[in-house]
């Protein structure tokens, strides 16, 4: 059975237009949730929306939506007031421009969605728009109402169809210089450096999502199937931090034992060393030579 589509609507390319759909691209489907229920009685327990002055029970057909204008003071706004806000992008995705996807910060995406045509008869104009975009091996930018808010989306050839991630607006992101400006500049050797360099190298990779493992995903079913089974749950011990400082230089020099890094550790180590003892001898030749003169 296909899912069901989350958006309906029009793609536009200029005068080319196509039915499409969207679905959502990630899933929380698989991941161990956890309920509230009651200790006594084993039932689940149910939320309830209560009046924050009265604390009286609020029932479904009582609820509604209110903008505040000062504080205590709000404005509700009807659903049908909602619909009457009428944009073409609440079901038209007009493709506004081509931007280079480099260019594109990655802190902007938002949530990924995959957008195939609607029906037979969009078939073709979809793969024009399509096919086209990947010629030019640019990402499209459009406006796409979702949930009652208008987003930008970036739309990008993937497969037979499209990916459309959902971007960021500027004052959503937070400026980084607000954390980043207290952060210091130390004087960092360059045989450090090397080091580091090196340790990324012994790491380096390709991209492959099938080797993510949800670690935490698989402790937590584990920890559901042996309380299930009646099995006693044994606490660990909580860690202690380490006291022992350890300088930077020799934490680099252990990163690369067991990495099949010890060879060129040892390599590092001796062009550092040698050059110390070159310092040294330059600093004793000078000093006879002080005590000479």
């Amino acid at each position: 059975m296909a899912p069901r589509a989350y958006w309906k609507g029009t793609l536009k390319l200029s005068l080319v237009s196509c039915p499409v759909v969207l679905y959502p691209a990630t899933t929380a489907a698989e991941k161990t949730r956890f309920h509230m229920i009651n200790r006594e009685t084993g039932n689940r327990l149910k939320q309830q929306m209560v009046d924050a002055e009265t604390g009286d029970i609020v029932e479904s057909d009582q609820k509604g939506r209110g903008y505040e204008l000062r504080k205590g003071k709000y404005v509700e706004i009807e659903p049908e007031e909602l619909e009457a806000v009428q944009i073409e992008s609440n079901h038209t995705i007009d493709i506004e421009s081509f931007v280079p996807s480099e260019e594109i910060d990655q802190r902007y995406l938002n949530h990924p969605y995959y957008i195939a045509p609607d029906g037979k008869a969009a078939a073709d104009a979809f793969a024009v728009i399509r096919d086209a975009m990947k010629d030019q091996d640019r990402v499209a930018l459009a406006k796409i109402v979702l949930t009652n808010r208008e987003h930008i989306i970036a739309i990008e050839p993937l497969g037979k169809g499209l990916l459309g991630t959902t971007l960021r607006y500027p004052y959503e992101l937070r400026d980084e210089d607000q954390f980043f400006d207290g952060i210091k500049s130390p004087k960092i050797t360059k045989d450090m450096v090397e080091l580091a360099s090196h340790i990324l190298h012994t790491k380096a990779a390709h991209f492959d999502p099938g080797e993510f493992k949800d670690e935490y995903e698989n402790a937590l079913k584990a920890l559901v199937k042996r309380k299930a089974s009646g099995k006693k749950i044994e606490l660990p011990e909580p860690e202690e931090r380490p006291s022992n400082v350890v300088s930077l230089m020799d934490a680099l020099k252990q990163s690369l034992k067991g990495r099949g890094g010890k060879t060129s550790a040892k390599s590092h180590a001796r062009r550092a060393t040698g050059r110390q003892r070159s310092s040294r001898k330059t600093h004793r030749a000078a000093a006879r030579h002080r005590k000479a003169g």
